[in-house]
């Protein structure tokens, strides 16, 4: 008897806790900010039990922002394993002469490596230091001139560059840049301005960063001195050269830059391959081309293979540093690896096969554009969102997944929990994945109990009426509720 009181009030005790838990969380949903918006919050264990700690629409479909990224990197991390590097390859279509003459072309066989020529993961080169490894790579070879072209071999991928439901406001920002089977310096360039310290003046600009063949800005920018933000927006379509830029920027003494998508990142990697070749004395007769369709690089000799850094450097930055550029390109993947084509369309089909597959999602519960989130169409549940964490504690890479997510205290992914160090909680029992867009604040992660229990949760705020920032405290409020639940 007395055992089964005892079990009784044990069982009572962990109802009663996550009774308060998801009481607490209904009142902080009774804020202004949420009035005429959506909410849905899920929290529960990462055990064996899967222990619901509260509930709230967790499962209506909303807009996820960047929380997206959870479910392209997870499939990502399964599909390859956390050790995958990605190649590019540089082929002769011949071998040189006696003279050293090329009768032929060079192709940069593009393999979708998303962090060609980009500085940000960990172990990556700049894109000067791959485009001299290419030139010195034919120099080796013996070439002293080619007499044909230089192609860009981009057929691996089709369709549109960019996911169709993406704004246009963000079309032509670094944030929204298109995809390539050939990436280059991460598809953006900077465009520097020159210093203005007065406000509601014209802004003039200074340069670029690279230099851009062919490129013709028109400048509308203005400064603002009560404003300190950049909100200037670059607009400009795939392969678009002439781009127009809006908005204001803060004045300064110094100069501003921003950054903008590379109209063509193929082509550009071409041009930096072709300048480098110059400068080894190497000269070319023809000129840089984009094939779509791949030749037959049966007979051809290979002069260089360029291999990205682990996957899971990668998914630090897609996570992290919410990088729009490299989930999609991860999407495209799936669908590569799949024997495909790397569209966007074959990629989000075997994302949905991903989460049918490890029932995950069914096909009403994920409804998916893109692989970044960056789409305000895209839809999903917060059980969704909980699903793909609850799965990751499973598999074998997920220390990999867990260490890809920020802390409070990291200042990649937008500050979400900028005021979470303040009451002292150990930001290390957090890890989290965050998602901004228009009208939308988003938070899903981990968080450990007050005995170091695994949480997985999931936080979900939709058709916003204003920018005002109280939706993140009350997300935050939640989360450190999260931190002290009592442990079942």
């Amino acid at each position: 008897m007395r055992i089964l009181i005892s079990l009784f009030l044990c069982f009572f005790s962990v109802a009663a806790a996550a009774q308060s838990t998801e009481e607490f969380v209904r009142a902080q949903l009774a804020d202004p900010v949420l009035d005429g918006a959506w909410w849905g919050g899920l929290a529960q264990y990462a055990d064996g039990t899967k222990q619901e700690i509260f509930a709230v629409n967790a499962d209506t479909r909303l807009t996820p922002a960047s929380t997206l990224k959870l479910l392209t990197t997870a499939a990502a991390l399964e599909t390859f394993g956390p050790h995958h590097r990605f190649q590019t390859r540089l082929y002769a279509s011949a071998r040189p002469d006696e003279k050293g003459v090329l009768k032929g072309d060079l192709y940069v066989r593009g393999g979708g490596d998303p962090t060609l020529g980009s500085t940000r993961v960990t172990g990556a080169k700049d894109w000067q230091t791959v485009a001299s490894r290419w030139a010195q790579s034919v120099k080796k070879a013996g070439i002293t001139r080619v007499e044909g072209n230089l192609y860009a071999d981009v057929s691996a991928f089709e369709g549109p560059s960019i996911a169709p439901k993406v704004n246009w406001e963000n079309i032509g920002n670094y944030y929204a840049a298109p995809v390539s089977p050939l990436c280059f310096n991460d598809n953006s360039f900077k465009i520097y301005f020159k210093p203005q310290p007065f406000g509601g003046k014209e802004t003039e600009i200074a340069r670029t960063d690279p230099e851009i063949e062919l490129l013709e800005l028109k400048n509308f920018v203005k400064t603002d001195a009560k404003n300190k933000c950049d909100n200037a927006y670059v607009y400009g379509a795939p392969r678009q050269y002439e781009m127009e830029i809006y908005g204001t920027i803060p004045t300064n003494f110094t100069g501003f830059s921003i950054q903008a998508a590379l109209p063509d990142p193929a082509l550009f990697a071409l041009q930096a391959l072709h300048n480098a070749l110059r400068q080894e004395g190497i000269a070319v007769g023809g000129r840089p081309q984009t094939l779509d369709q791949a030749p037959d690089y049966t007979p051809m000799t290979l002069l260089h293979t360029e291999q990205s850094p682990e996957l899971k450097d990668i998914i630090v930055i897609v996570n992290k540093r919410s990088f729009n550029l490299y989930a999609e390109m991860l999407l495209r993947q799936l669908a590569l690896q799949a024997g495909r084509k790397g569209s966007v369309q074959n990629g989000l089909d075997e994302l949905q096969k991903f989460l049918r597959k490890n029932k995950i999602a069914s096909a009403s519960d994920a409804v998916l554009y893109d692989g970044s989130g960056l789409a305000r169409d895209n839809m999903l549940s917060p059980r969704t969102l909980v699903n793909t964490l609850l799965f990751m504690t499973q598999s074998p890479y997920f220390s990999y997944y867990y260490q890809s997510l920020a802390t409070p205290d990291d200042r990649g992914d937008l500050l979400l929990l900028r005021y979470f160090l303040k009451s002292k909680h150990q930001v290390q029992d957090v890890r989290v994945k965050g998602g901004t867009i228009d009208g939308v604040k988003t938070v899903a992660g981990y968080v450990q109990d007050e005995k170091g229990n695994l949480i997985a949760f999931a936080l979900m705020a939709n058709n916003l009426a204003s920018k005002n920032e109280k939706i993140l405290r009350i997300h935050e409020n939640i989360i450190k509720k999260l931190l002290t639940h009592p442990a079942p």
